[in-house]
C-alpha cells in the first residue's frame, strides 16, 4: 500500500502541473485588474454619456472645486466636471490608439511580408527604409509628419502610427523567414500551392501571436505618444477633452489644484500598464506553445 501511494504521488503531481499553466496566466489576479481596466476604459470610449456625471463642455460649479462626493474627481479651471471629462477623454485617446496601432499593423505587416518572400535588392530596399525610420526618434518622427499633415487628433494618431511601422516590419519579417522554412511549409508548396495561398494559410496565423503581442504592447505605447502630443498642443483643440490635454490644461493649477493633473494622469499609467501586461500575456502564451 505504502509503495501504492508512492507511486501515485508523483503521478497524481504531474497531472497538477501540467493543469494548464496558460489558464494560470489569464486568471491571475495581475491579469484580471489589466482586463477589468481595459474593460472600463473601453466602455468609457464606447458609451461616455452613460457613466460620465456631468456635460464635460460646460461649467457645474464652483472652478478648482477638490474631490468631494459630488464631485469625485473634483472641477477644473471653468467649474466642468473633471470625472466627466476624463470619461469623454477616453473616446479621444483610445480612438486614436487604434487607429495608431491599425495604421502600424497593416503597414508594418505588408512591408514585412513582401521582405521576407521577395528576397535580393527588394528586401534590402525595404529593410534599410525600416533602418532609417527606427534611427529616428519616436516623438520627433511624429511631430514631422504633424507638421506636414496638419494639427488634429486624426492626424496624430496617424503619425504615431507611422513611428511603429518599422517595429511591425522587422517582427513581420523575422516570422516569416522563421515559419517559411519549416516542414509543413515545404510540405504545402509540394502538394501545389501557391505562394500566397501559403501565406495565407499557413505563415500567417502562425505568426498571429507575436504580432498580437506587439499590437497590444503598442496599443499602450501609442495611448502614452498621443497624451504626449496632446499635451504639447498637437492632438484634439480645446476644449475637446484628451488625457493628454487634460494634464496640459491643470499644470497652471498644479501647486493649488493637484487634482487635474492626478487624477488624467492615473488614467493614463492604469490603462498604459494594463495594455502592457496583457502584452506579456499573449507573448508568454505564444513562447508555451
Amino acid at each position: 500500500m505504502t509503495t501504492t501511494n508512492l507511486a501515485a504521488a508523483p503521478n497524481t503531481a504531474a497531472k497538477s502541473a501540467k493543469k494548464p499553466r496558460k489558464h494560470r496566466r489569464w486568471t491571475s489576479p495581475a491579469t484580471i485588474l489589466s482586463l477589468i481596466v481595459l474593460a472600463v476604459a473601453a466602455l468609457w470610449a464606447l458609451a461616455p454619456g452613460i457613466f460620465a456625471p456631468e456635460d464635460p463642455f460646460k461649467g457645474v460649479d464652483v472652478a478648482l472645486l477638490a474631490p468631494s462626493g459630488e464631485h469625485i474627481f473634483g472641477t477644473d479651471a471653468v467649474g466642468r466636471d473633471l470625472l466627466s471629462r476624463v470619461i469623454f477623454g477616453a473616446r479621444q485617446s483610445l480612438l486614436g490608439a487604434l487607429i495608431a496601432v491599425a495604421v502600424g499593423l497593416v503597414l508594418g505587416t505588408l512591408i514585412g511580408l513582401i521582405a521576407g518572400t521577395q528576397r535580393g535588392w527588394v528586401e534590402t530596399v525595404l529593410m534599410r527604409l525600416v533602418d532609417v525610420l527606427l534611427a529616428i526618434p519616436g516623438i520627433l518622427l511624429s511631430l514631422s509628419i504633424i507638421i506636414v499633415t496638419g494639427f488634429g487628433s486624426l492626424q496624430a494618431a496617424f503619425a504615431v502610427g507611422m513611428t511603429s511601422v518599422a517595429t511591425f516590419a522587422r517582427l513581420a519579417r523575422s516570422q516569416v523567414i522563421q515559419i517559411a522554412g519549416a516542414d509543413f511549409v515545404e510540405a504545402a508548396y509540394g502538394s501545389g500551392a501557391t505562394q500566397t495561398q501559403v501565406l495565407v494559410r499557413h505563415v500567417l496565423p502562425n505568426s498571429l501571436t507575436p504580432v498580437l503581442a506587439l499590437a497590444a504592447l503598442q496599443f499602450g505605447t501609442a495611448i502614452l505618444q498621443l497624451s504626449i502630443l496632446g499635451f504639447l498642443g498637437y492632438g484634439a483643440p480645446p476644449p475637446t477633452p484628451e488625457w493628454g490635454l487634460l494634464i496640459a490644461e491643470g499644470r497652471d493649477f498644479m501647486a493649488t489644484a493637484w487634482w487635474l493633473i492626478l487624477l488624467p494622469g492615473l488614467a493614463i499609467v492604469a490603462t498604459v500598464m494594463s495594455a502592457n501586461h496583457l502584452s506579456q500575456v499573449i507573448q508568454q502564451e505564444g513562447d508555451v506553445k
